[in-house]
């Protein structure tokens, strides 16, 4: 739809001057001041965040842990850890049918998915902990408080990312882009992440066959829940790309994609609980393969709906390409990519 003008404007002859009756731009010195103000707070409130963002993985570095990454046992393992999430966010950069994007805005988004991970914890750490001091943590419980707060506070805070920096480039110019920033998003959260699990369990341990036993068990189960976080947050991109080309019905496509995200999210925290264990008591099996099971499958599924997605707006994408007329098929192909 086309932004809604002001009954004057619309019935203007385009030769009597609106200003400040039915249109407005910069001219005087208050404007002017207005203008300054409002670009000014904007930027230092996107600088505010980040800065917030830098101290609290900071102060997880000397007070959580994370100082153990520097151990090269413990960054190894770290690295390893992300290697399947970086093959999926690899290819959904791979099936972006547009232009490829820019690497220094892969790398950005990457960077604040790692750093606002922390708004993440604080908040699930300190709801997590308010519900057991009063006795409140138990199965029903911890099911909502994945459903109603660790699930929308991840999303959110890896879809703030792609908001904060890459949504705002004239790079992202397509749909499928939010897709591609969102993957990055989740793929720089799923390491951060694995580095606090790997960092917790390893810490303590001195000598290396132990730290290498202790580290590999726990490396194999971050391989595999990375992926997670990657499939979760492209949803949400994707949605909150359809947003940026949509602004008419911008909220609510958001709110759409991070509904879609939260729920394959927590409903993959509550069924992890809970499915292995009763198909190893049903088959036999060992908990630690009923569980490499379930994760496999279960973000196989929603991988390949993630992908089906992709897969469509690539197909229309040709489709538009190949039947717009002459003209318009020339502007459309510039953006192959």
């Amino acid at each position: 739809m086309s932004e809604s003008r002001d009954p004057v404007e619309a019935r203007a002859d385009g030769e009597r001057d609106l200003y400040e009756v039915a249109t407005w731009e910069p001219r005087s010195v208050l404007d002017k001041l207005s203008v300054f103000a409002y670009t000014t707070g904007v930027s230092a409130l996107r600088l505010f965040v980040v800065v917030l963002a830098l101290v609290i993985l900071g102060a997880q570095v000397i007070l959580g842990g994370l100082g153990a990454l520097a151990d090269p046992i413990v960054g190894t393992f770290t690295l390893l850890s992300a290697v399947p999430a970086l093959g999926l966010a690899a290819y959904v950069w791979y099936a972006d049918v547009t232009t490829s994007e820019p690497l220094e805005l892969l790398v950005g988004t990457f960077l604040l998915g790692v750093l606002f991970a922390g708004f993440a914890g604080i908040v699930n750490t300190g709801v997590s902990y308010s519900l057991e001091s009063l006795g409140l943590m138990f199965w029903g419980t911890q099911i909502l408080y994945f459903f109603v707060v660790v699930g929308p506070v991840e999303e959110t805070v890896k879809l703030l990312a792609v908001r904060l920096y890459a949504y705002r480039k004239p790079e992202f110019d397509a749909v499928v882009d939010g897709a591609v920033y969102g993957a990055m998003a989740g793929l720089g959260f799923a390491t951060i992440e694995n580095a606090i699990y790997i960092a917790g369990q390893t810490q303590g341990i001195g000598d290396t066959f132990n730290l290498v036993v202790a580290g590999s068990g726990i490396t194999a189960v971050r391989a595999l829940a990375g992926p997670g976080h990657v499939i979760y947050s492209a949803f949400a991109g994707y949605y909150l790309g359809l947003a940026k080309f949509n602004s008419d019905r911008a909220g609510p496509i958001v709110v759409k994609g991070l509904i879609i995200a939260t729920v394959v999210h927590a409903l993959y925290n509550t069924l992890s609980g809970v499915v292995p264990g009763v198909v190893a008591g049903v088959t036999g099996i060992p908990w630690f393969v009923a569980f490499f099971g379930f994760i496999i499958v279960y973000d196989g599924v929603f991988g390949l709906l993630l992908i089906r997605k992709i897969s469509r707006y690539r197909q229309a994408y040709h489709e538009a390409t190949d039947e717009a007329p002459d003209g318009e098929r020339a502007d459309m192909t510039e953006f192959d990519g």
